[in-house]
């Protein structure tokens, strides 16, 4: 008795930026569901007059195959920039507590850097990074919001991380928190 081998999921991930988020949005969508491809995941942002816009795509290896082959034509026909890369599904991940440190600052070139370089000593992954600087309308002063979200190795003694985060913010003259990550509630 045999059994039919299964297919392994194949994924490419696209970054592409651009100056029109919704026709970048709508032709990379569009360029996957034509080739039989699904996109798992997507993030657009927007810097500037440029947009930014990450899309996970699964299917088979020849549909992923003829998605990139025809990406090339469709970034000059609508103007955008594109970076393919083949990627894999994380499943050997270690076990890992979801935490959210969220940092408030008058800015300074070093603070991402220097909060990277604590949780690269702490052996603490990241996640997802969202970073924005504004003018404080009191004062005009440049300020920093970031949101980082990260994974603690399971084995993490929580309150000694968290004070070693804490002191080490305060040693920068951050606003810091860190506590464990929750889901949105849907709207």
């Amino acid at each position: 008795m045999s059994s039919t081998p299964t297919v392994r999921e194949q994924f490419l991930v696209i970054s592409a930026l651009g100056a029109n988020p919704m026709e970048l949005t709508n032709v990379l969508c569009r360029a996957s569901h034509e080739n039989r491809c699904s996109v798992v995941t997507s993030r657009l942002t927007r810097h500037g007059e440029c947009s930014a816009l990450i899309l996970q795509v699964s299917g088979s290896w020849d549909a992923l195959a003829r998605l990139e082959t025809g990406l090339s034509s469709l970034s000059k026909k609508h103007a955008f920039t594109t970076s393919v890369v083949r990627s894999a599904t994380l499943e050997n991940r270690p076990e890992a507590l979801p935490y959210v440190a969220y940092v408030s600052s008058a800015y300074r070139p070093d603070i991402i850097n220097e909060l990277c370089q604590f949780f690269i000593d702490h052996n603490v992954e990241l996640e997802n990074l969202i970073c924005d600087t504004y003018q404080a309308p009191q004062t005009g002063g440049t300020m920093l919001n970031a949101t980082f979200t990260v994974t603690l190795p399971a084995g993490t003694q929580i309150s000694w991380l968290r004070d070693q985060f804490l002191d080490f913010a305060d040693a920068l003259n951050l606003d810091a928190l860190i506590e464990p990550w929750r889901p949105q509630a849907p709207m």
